[in-house]
């Protein structure tokens, strides 16, 4: 759905660009000042790039070579900024329905009902802006955009203006237009549990530069791209299906791919039901021997595939416990431990630490 080489000078900053996604979610990644928005206003026909291509959906939208430059207003994208950018003297549903008047007999596939209760605006739609709370706003912003009858959604870092507890109630929402509508995103943020939670693929940008294109579970157990994909709070995506839950404990057991148990606390859902997990490299802890006897409900047999040297004073670990796990120890621990490749090692994970991405 994405097919994008692009270049792009603004005094002393180059943004290079070469990009090409599935159908999805995507999400670019990347700190403050990457070029992230600077890429996805070249997409929506905001900025025009030095040269390159674009191309979305199987449609050019920009060509150098060609010299095609779709206008803005042509590009049927659906761009969902920071800031919510709400007409303030239209209510919830004139601000919900401005795009989809300015294509007067056009017919969507998205409906004004359906956006309205997904998004939970139903009981909103007479009130004004200034009203609403900054989560309320963002909703707004979402829906406006998806009743435009885009080709193409491009999310801006839509949460960062967000406390933590409107960003809970967004993230699901954002989760239900994925199956719901089907409509390929850009979502841009330098969050990496929203990345975690969200993304099919995964793009890393850092200072004008792309770092890497992929999977995300894929790109998240690359050693060598721990220090673009999150840093400190780097981790590895895990696929797994509900077997049992425990009401008494508010426990889950979970069974991965490569068919182990793996414990987490939280609400029920459903038996045979999908989850997406997250453990962060700095969460694991290893042993040598076969742990008894300890609090330490997820303890995985595997091997040490490979290493590398970390931040200051720790060592990147990438296990095989039956999936794909990465872990980070001190570098003192490693070589006390006097660990090398294939070394027999067991994982061990508090339940507590997993996160459901």
């Amino acid at each position: 759905m994405f097919d994008i080489r692009v270049k792009k000078s603004l005094g002393r900053f180059h943004l290079s660009a070469d990009i090409k996604a599935e159908a999805g979610l995507t999400a670019l990644f990347g700190p403050s000042g990457a070029g992230k928005t600077l890429l996805a206003k070249m997409l929506a026909g905001l900025v025009t790039p030095d040269e390159g291509h674009i191309e979305l959906a199987g449609r050019t939208l920009f060509s150098s070579a060609k010299n095609i430059n779709i206008p803005v207003h042509q590009r049927h994208i659906g761009f969902v900024f920071q800031e919510h950018r709400l007409f303030p003297h239209y209510s919830v549903r004139g601000n919900l329905t401005y795009g989809n008047g300015r294509r007067a007999g056009k017919a969507t596939p998205v409906s004004f009902e359906k956006v309205a209760d997904i998004l939970g605006l139903a009981a909103l739609l007479d009130r004004e802006p200034a009203s609403l709370s900054g989560g309320e706003r963002q909703r707004v912003a979402i829906g406006r955009a998806l009743l435009s009858n885009p080709k193409i959604l491009i999310l801006d870092e839509p949460l960062s203006s967000l406390d933590d507890a409107r960003k809970r109630e967004i993230l699901p929402l954002i989760e239900a237009l994925k199956s719901e509508f089907d409509i390929p995103t850009l979502y841009i943020s330098h969050s990496i549990e929203e990345i975690t939670r969200l993304a099919d693929t995964l793009l890393l940008l850092d200072n004008g530069a792309m770092k890497a294109v992929g999977p995300t579970a894929d790109i998240l157990t690359r050693l060598d791209l721990i220090p673009y994909a999150g840093g400190y709070d780097a981790g590895t995506l895990i696929a797994a299906t509900v077997t049992a839950y425990e009401p008494a404990h508010h426990m889950l057991t979970l069974e991965t791919a490569g068919g182990g148990k793996l414990y987490i606390t939280g609400g029920a859902k459903e038996i045979g039901s999908s989850a997406r997990l997250r453990i962060r490299a700095r969460d694991v802890a290893l042993s040598k021997t076969e742990p008894k006897s300890m609090s330490i409900l997820n303890r995985f047999k595997g091997r040490l595939v490979d290493h590398c040297s970390g931040a200051e004073g720790m060592e990147e670990l990438l296990l095989d416990v039956g999936f794909p796990l990465t872990a980070r120890i001190t570098r003192k621990s490693f070589e006390d431990m006097k660990l090398t490749k294939d070394t027999p090692v067991w994982a061990l994970v508090k339940a507590v630490t997993i996160s459901r991405a």
